[in-house]
């Protein structure tokens, strides 16, 4: 207690004018100290909801790629859904390319439809090919500009010619239903 004192004395010992100075430099004080408290807890406030977004954002990127993925290739099946001719087959695909071997036998088969997409199908045999006609004829299928899909495919190579093979797969033409709109 007797610092408590001694501040007291002095405190009353000044005269008017410095006792005026003094309570101002103490209410200066005291909004300063209430200020910086108001304002530390907002920083505060401010840096918990960054840290927040931080962790959100850190979860949303990922998926963003992946939209990005997903709508990219959607809008490639989509591309390719409108580059679809009326009289396109699996078996005018295979003629188109031009790659041919010894025989083509195409067998159609029943198809699939799934909601607004009409499968049409077809097991294709194709003997004497090269590899290198196999592997044409593989690129030019997946990369080409119509919705196919490889279901099944089977390389043999011959036992008379081991530079020739036999190609048995099952191609999948994807095509709009009849009813949709394009």
């Amino acid at each position: 207690m007797r610092l408590f004192e001694i501040i007291r004395d002095r405190w009353q010992d000044l005269d008017g004018r410095s006792r005026l100075w003094c309570g101002y430099a103490l209410i200066l004080l005291l909004v300063a100290a209430v200020g910086w408290s108001a304002l530390s807890a907002k920083v505060h406030a401010l840096e918990k909801k960054r840290i927040a977004r931080e962790i959100v954002l850190k979860e949303l990127l990922p998926l963003k790629v992946e939209y990005m993925l997903a709508r990219r290739s959607s809008d490639e099946l989509k591309g390719r859904m409108a580059s679809l001719r009326p009289d396109d087959s699996p078996a005018k695909i295979i003629e188109d390319i031009g790659i041919r071997g010894k025989t083509v036998k195409i067998v159609p088969l029943k198809g699939e439809e799934l909601s607004g997409i009409i499968e049409d199908a077809a097991d294709i045999r194709i003997d004497g090919l090269t590899l290198n006609e196999t592997l044409n004829l593989l690129y030019r299928l997946e990369k080409g500009g119509r919705p196919l899909v490889i279901k099944k495919c089977n390389l043999r190579v011959r036992f008379d010619d081991p530079s020739r093979s036999d190609l048995t797969m099952i191609l999948a033409l994807f095509k709009p239903s009849p009813g949709q709109a394009k």
